[in-house]
C-alpha cells in the first residue's frame, strides 16, 4: 500500500468552497478516499492549516476539520532531525516563496518513503513528487 501525503493546499481547497480549485480539490479527494493508500501528513500542516482555516472560515469549520478530516490520517510528527533537515534545505534553497512547512513536508515524504502529495502546490512537482491532481 503506498501513501499520500495532504498539504495545507488541498485541505484548504476542500474545506472552502470560495479557494479557486474547491471543485478539483472535491473531485480529487473522492478519488483519494477511495484508493487503497494510506493518508499522511505532518504536524506542521496541521499548525499551518488549522491557522490558515480559523482565520478564513473560523472556529467551527476548525473543529470540522478536527474531528471529521484529522482522524482519517497518519500524522507524522516532525521532530529536530526533520526540523534541522528541512531548515538547511530552506536555507540552501533561498527561495523567498519557499516555506519552512514545504521543505518539513518535503523531508517528512523522503524519510517515509511518500511519493506523491495531494496537493495545489508546484514546490512538490518542483522536488520531483507525482502530485494529485495532476
Amino acid at each position: 500500500m503506498s501513501n499520500i501525503f495532504v498539504d495545507t493546499s488541498a485541505f484548504l481547497a476542500i474545506l472552502d468552497a470560495d479557494d479557486d480549485f474547491h471543485a478539483e480539490a472535491k473531485r480529487a479527494w473522492g478519488e483519494v478516499l477511495s484508493s487503497d493508500s494510506s493518508l499522511v501528513t505532518s504536524n506542521y500542516i496541521l499548525v499551518e492549516t488549522f491557522a490558515l482555516v480559523q482565520n478564513r472560515l473560523g472556529l467551527q469549520a476548525i473543529r470540522v476539520f478536527q474531528e471529521d478530516i484529522v482522524p482519517l490520517f497518519s500524522i507524522r510528527w516532525v521532530d529536530s532531525v526533520i526540523h534541522s533537515a528541512a531548515t538547511g534545505a530552506l536555507f540552501a534553497a533561498n527561495r523567498k516563496k519557499l516555506s519552512l512547512v514545504d521543505c518539513t513536508s518535503f523531508e517528512v515524504m523522503r524519510n517515509t518513503a511518500t511519493k506523491c502529495a495531494f496537493t495545489f502546490d508546484n514546490h512538490f512537482k518542483q522536488q520531483g513528487f507525482d502530485c494529485i491532481p495532476k
